[in-house]
């Protein structure tokens, strides 16, 4: 069986480090999550990188939006992969699509090429192509380790048949992850359904009462690394079950954090 990878998406270091401490296996950092995550500050990265034990992959995207990308932003990705690879990532979390959003095999490919040795990730480009299975097996071409998808739906959960048949389609050739509306209370379900041994969850500074304007306090952080916890445990436990090697992790309070995917 493959390793398990629970992988938590943040946008700040507090949020890394509540993150890491909560049991997640590594971080992926970006900025702008509300946009759909756009490549971080350098610093931020640098910053998380020294602060971190576990590995921390960098969204590449230059910009909210499509999934097509012009020569200057395409450069730009370039640049970023480079700065990322001299900070010391793990890995990368990238994706172009042409005009018909079906997944650019070149110019993903040349920027999969440019960030070894690094890890790469194609991101949730991948569910705006027309066609799943057809983009599966570009993604695979274009030398990518990993696909971060919801089934093409809007949650994971709704998505989820869509995932265990793409799960079955890459037969071990690509690492499929489940992600996007991810919750505690589906979480369970989620991997039962697809079968998948990774999972990611992005994590949101909602309080439960909805109001995303005020700044998280050290209480919000504190409560964010007992969800990613709680979080943890259910999906050891899911795979356990399901005969999946995984290593220990901690246990369970309430949380009081909302996942958002």
């Amino acid at each position: 069986m493959r390793d398990s990878v629970f992988e938590v998406c943040v946008e700040n270091l507090e949020a890394a480090r509540a993150a890491a401490a909560g049991g997640s296996d590594r971080i992926e950092l970006c900025a702008d999550l509300s946009a759909g995550g756009i490549t971080p500050a350098i610093d931020l990265l640098t910053s998380t990188i020294e602060a971190l034990s576990i590995p921390v992959f960098v969204m590449i995207r230059s910009r909210g939006g499509d999934f097509t990308g012009s020569s200057r932003e395409i450069d730009q990705m370039r640049r970023h992969i480079e700065a990322a690879k001299r900070a010391g990532a793990a890995g990368v979390v990238l994706g172009v699509l042409d005009s018909d959003r079906r997944v650019d095999v070149d110019r993903s490919r040349s920027l999969v090429d440019l960030a070894r040795p690094m890890k790469v990730t194609f991101h949730r480009a991948f569910d705006a192509t027309p066609d799943l299975g057809e983009a599966l097996e570009a993604v695979i071409e274009t030398g990518a380790d990993c696909v971060l998808t919801s089934g093409g739906k809007p949650d994971v959960l709704t998505g989820a048949d869509a995932i265990a048949q793409l799960r079955k389609q890459a037969a071990r050739r690509i690492d499929v992850m489940a992600g996007g509306g991810l919750t505690l209370d589906n979480l369970e379900e989620v991997v039962r359904r697809t079968d998948v041994s990774h999972l990611h969850g992005s994590l949101s500074g909602k309080r439960v009462n909805g109001d995303r304007k005020k700044k998280c306090a050290a209480s919000d952080f504190a409560a964010l690394e007992v969800n990613v916890r709680e979080a943890v445990r259910l999906f050891r436990k899911e795979l356990a079950m399901r005969g999946r090697s995984f290593e220990s992790s901690a246990g369970s309070e309430e949380a009081r954090l909302e996942w958002m995917g």
